[in-house]
């Protein structure tokens, strides 16, 4: 009889010290998965932003009346189109350190920005476009996109004007 309950007391045991340690592994594994998918979306949303780069140049040499749509899918942070201020912004919270704290660095026409948030990081994405006058919806206001599960539809229209109006619209 102490021979059976001797046995259960072991099993019992070794159940505990296995499930801590893999409590423990998970613990020190899952933020650096995090992290991971962070940075990989970050680099999603620099190819994002390169398209819309490149579809913006291609409306604009095309001339007024020229009209291109494009998907736009944002899984994490949100995207401000900031038709004021002429520049588009992807901001993201993240614990992936994307660039040196407080220090802006050139990834072609995008500026990236790492800055620290309590325990946290937000990472800025900025293209500017001085060189034309973007509006959304025909006026110089603000645009928020956030992250969704089915991507938005991108109209980038070029309207003419003596400083090239190039217009979005998202649905």
């Amino acid at each position: 009889m102490k021979k059976r309950g001797q046995i259960w007391i072991e099993v019992v045991i070794y159940t505990l010290i296995a499930l801590s340690l893999i409590g423990a592994v998970l613990a020190f594994i899952t933020p650096k998965i995090g992290e991971i998918q962070d940075k990989a979306i970050i680099e999603q949303s620099i190819t994002m932003m390169q398209n819309i780069d490149t579809v913006i140049s291609s409306v604009a040499i095309g001339g007024p009346g020229n009209k291109r749509i494009i998907d736009l899918g944002i899984k994490k942070g949100a995207l401000t189109i900031d038709a004021q201020k002429d520049e588009f912004v992807f901001e993201m919270e993240s614990e992936y350190e994307y660039s040196q704290l407080g220090e802006e660095i050139n990834i072609g026409d995008i500026i990236a920005l790492t800055e620290e948030i309590g325990s946290l990081n937000k990472i800025t994405l900025k293209m500017n476009y001085s060189e034309y006058d973007l509006t959304y919806n025909g006026k110089n206001e603000t645009k928020l996109i956030t992250k969704a599960s089915t991507p938005y539809k991108l109209s980038i229209e070029n309207k003419g004007g003596t400083k090239t109006i190039i217009e979005i619209i998202v649905s």
